[in-house]
């Protein structure tokens, strides 16, 4: 198993919020922003950094988390956000990443992942080349933990199918490891779904 300094995260903030209605990362969430929750998860669970791509109003967001993380977080930024899929900001993540073993990858509006399952794909790791994912109920989830190695991959990656045709293109090195977090189905696309999981997960820690 990898030492806690080896590991690190890449959480994508830099898409434009539509369903929602309203900026995601900076809306309040247990007492402290959506993003903060998420960016708290990852560093929780042992990481030594994480990268954080912005996009749409980074002007506003790369402020908040300057300030609060320091150096924990390195801001990187997706200028081409309104016309780019996810693939294009873990791209730039990636080119932002320091060097290090594996990184956690996940959006910035999946606020309520427990520790235990960052901490439980971190077990299966054994330094063999490849990708962890969680899953639950025999569906991949988010955050998976992924081998700094495919880098390279990732940059040169450019066929159709973003990333779940890369991750098709993948398949014998992807291991999964099941968790007992429904945290992994949470992603804030709406205000339903944003009232919904404060009336679930507000008190929860």
């Amino acid at each position: 198993m990898l030492q806690e300094e080896t590991i690190c995260g890449l959480i994508l903030a830099a898409g434009l919020s539509r369903r929602m209605g309203d900026f995601k990362p900076l809306m309040p969430f247990r007492g402290k922003t959506l993003i903060e929750n998420t960016i708290d998860s990852v560093l929780s669970s042992g990481a030594r950094q994480v990268v954080v791509v912005t996009g749409h109003r980074a002007e506003e967001l790369e402020p908040v988390l300057a300030e609060k993380y320091g150096s924990r977080v390195i801001l990187t930024r997706n200028p081409d956000f309104a016309t780019t899929d996810m693939l294009q900001s873990i791209r730039i993540g990636c080119r932002a990443m320091p060097e290090c073993d594996a990184f956690f990858l996940l959006p910035g509006d999946m606020p309520v992942v427990r520790e235990s399952t960052f901490r439980k794909v971190r077990e299966q790791w054994d330094g063999t080349f490849g990708v962890i994912f969680p899953t639950l109920d025999g569906y991949r989830k988010h955050p998976p933990l992924v081998d700094y190695r495919l880098i390279p991959d990732i940059l040169a990656f450019d066929r159709d199918g973003g990333l779940r045709q890369f991750w098709k293109e993948r398949e014998a090195v992807i291991r999964t490891v099941p968790v007992d977090d429904e945290g992994v189905w949470v992603d804030l696309d709406t205000q339903e779904d944003y009232i919904k999981c404060r009336a679930q997960y507000e008190k929860k820690r």
